[in-house]
């Protein structure tokens, strides 16, 4: 993950987001304000990582990343907004957004989603920190069940210690392709990191 795109309707904040992701050594590769102009330029610059806030002009943050998704974008989108409430990081999510940094909070939290990103893994930290306590297993079955056939299969080799690269193999499909499989599934899931996941295939009886 090197090359970003923002889209941002305020240029303050697109020169602070610059900075932060220039301080961890990504490169913006394209800006603007407009959502079908991300659109075109995702499509044009192939970013691996679109940064994108909710309030912008023409199409909003969240159908923006919907008609990324379903135009088979497979790179990293980082939802960054003033709004900070769970029904917008729900929507966002399920959007097929793989993280959500409200700028109310300190906008040095953009290098711990990036980091998180760049393993794999979500980043949607106001949700988990109001989720509180770990899920029941009653809960476990119904995010299971919101996995798609993919994912589930993508599970299943991760719980068993099975490396990228070899999950690409297997599947016959590209490790890229495998890493946004677990990205997504790891958001579904709620899980942060690979202790997460072991406790919760553990748990399932899924290894």
């Amino acid at each position: 993950m090197n090359n970003v795109l923002i889209v941002d309707d305020h240029p303050v904040a697109r020169l602070a987001v610059k900075m932060l992701l220039e301080q961890a050594k990504l490169t913006v590769i394209g800006e603007t304000d407009d959502g079908l102009e991300a659109l075109r330029l995702t499509k044009q610059l192939a970013p691996d990582l679109v940064v994108v806030d909710i309030d912008i002009p023409s199409i909003n943050g969240i159908d923006v990343v919907q008609r990324l998704r379903k135009n088979g974008y497979g790179g990293g989108i980082l939802v960054l907004t003033g709004k900070d409430d769970d029904h917008y990081v729900k929507r966002c999510a399920n959007a097929g957004a793989d993280g959500f940094i409200s700028k109310r909070n300190n906008l040095t939290e953009l290098h711990d989603a990036v980091r998180a990103l760049r393993g794999g893994y979500g980043y949607f930290p106001i949700q988990r920190a109001r989720l509180g306590a770990a899920a029941a297993p009653g809960d476990d079955k119904s995010k299971i069940a919101d996995l798609s056939a993919k994912e589930l299969q993508v599970l299943h080799y991760l719980a068993k210690g099975v490396k990228v690269v070899d999950i690409g193999v297997q599947m016959q499909i590209s490790d890229k392709t495998v890493s946004t499989y677990k990205r997504r599934l790891m958001q579904k899931l709620e899980l942060s990191n690979m202790v997460e996941l072991y406790d919760f295939t553990q748990r399932n009886n899924l290894d």
